[in-house]
């Protein structure tokens, strides 16, 4: 697929205006207040993940309304000083899988909780093991299309509620320094920790890879691929509901969380990204920090032949290197 979006210097100074609803704050602490868990944690096991270097764990946890959230926590074994930790969050359709598969956070040294993504688990990968009870609303099955037609009712709304109490729980666990915790994520996962950061206020740095749920609006017009796809296939079919649609993908815009937030960040975009089109990590990008009075440390790493795979393993590599740097310098 050549590049589709606009030309790298246009992407370069890439800052659109925002549709923005007034009560977007209002909307995401009334939220996030309703049914906090005093004791978050409801379970951490040990289990047998078959490997001799890290050791493993499964947790559990409240996230919205109470509900119950899965999630593996792995750290280095034999460590017993305290480490910095990274949440990492999945990607669209994907579930936690098994334990012994992400290992490289662990690996670099890092206590590293990767939650599974509520009422997902069923496209690809090793499965997930997280209910989403309340997908009900109206609108198609597919977790971009659940709820479309009410903020309120959005699936977005209880994956973002259930990160942010993952942060929470993440800093409660054992073996953890709970003053340095970074969001990490790939598409829809770059997504969610986008809105951690807009919404979690002192994380120590955020990595975001082909961020879903930014420039939502700009988006749908240029693709029909992935969840983009999704939300146009539900409004050819249910004509007249797109005031409707539009207005509960803004109380999910990652450029408005973007805004909100205020650790370092690191980005990374493939140019030829039909899926997360690269002009909605560009606003992000351009945009973030900018109502907390302050200008984050944050970078941008493009990829002008790659997609939705964006740099793959040499990403990662610049991810490793950059958090350590903001871990043990600071920013």
């Amino acid at each position: 697929m050549p590049a589709f979006d606009l030309p790298l210097d246009q992407l370069e100074r890439y800052r659109p205006d925002l549709e923005e609803p007034a009560d977007f704050d209002a909307f995401w602490q009334a939220t996030l207040k309703s049914d906090e868990p005093l004791e978050p944690i409801v379970l951490a096991r040990p289990v047998d993940n078959g490997l001799s270097l890290v050791e493993s764990w499964d947790v559990t946890f409240r996230g919205f309304s109470g509900d119950r959230v899965r999630a593996w926590y792995t750290r280095p074994a034999g460590v017993p000083r305290l480490l910095p930790g990274v949440v990492e969050f999945a990607g669209y359709g994907r579930g936690r899988g098994l334990p012994h598969e992400r290992l490289t956070w662990a690996n670099a040294g890092y206590a590293h909780l990767l939650m599974d993504n509520r009422g997902q688990g069923d496209q690809y990968g090793n499965g997930g093991a997280t209910p989403d009870p309340h997908a009900h609303a109206p609108g198609g099955p597919g977790p971009a299309v659940r709820g479309l037609l009410d903020p309120h009712d959005h699936h977005y709304r209880r994956l973002i509620t259930d990160a942010v109490r993952a942060v929470t729980v993440l800093r409660a666990l054992p073996g953890v320094d709970p003053s340095r915790i970074a969001a990490v994520g790939n598409s829809q996962g770059g997504g969610v920790a986008l809105a951690v950061a807009g919404l979690v206020p002192d994380l120590v740095a955020a990595l975001v890879t082909a961020p879903l749920l930014c420039g939502i609006r700009r988006a749908i017009d240029l693709t029909d691929d992935g969840p983009y796809g999704e939300i146009a296939a539900y409004l050819a079919v249910h004509r007249g509901a797109e005031t409707a649609a539009y207005r509960t993908l803004s109380y999910l815009e990652g450029a408005s969380f973007a805004r909100r937030a205020h650790a370092p960040a690191h980005f990374g975009v493939g140019l030829r990204d039909t899926v997360c089109p690269p002009s909605g990590a560009y606003a992000a990008y351009h945009r973030y920090g900018e109502l907390t009075g302050s200008d984050p440390v944050r970078e941008i790493h493009a990829y002008p032949y790659n997609g939705h795979e964006g740099g793959e393993a040499a990403h990662v590599r610049r991810q490793l290197a950059w958090l350590r740097g903001i871990v043990e310098g600071g920013a």
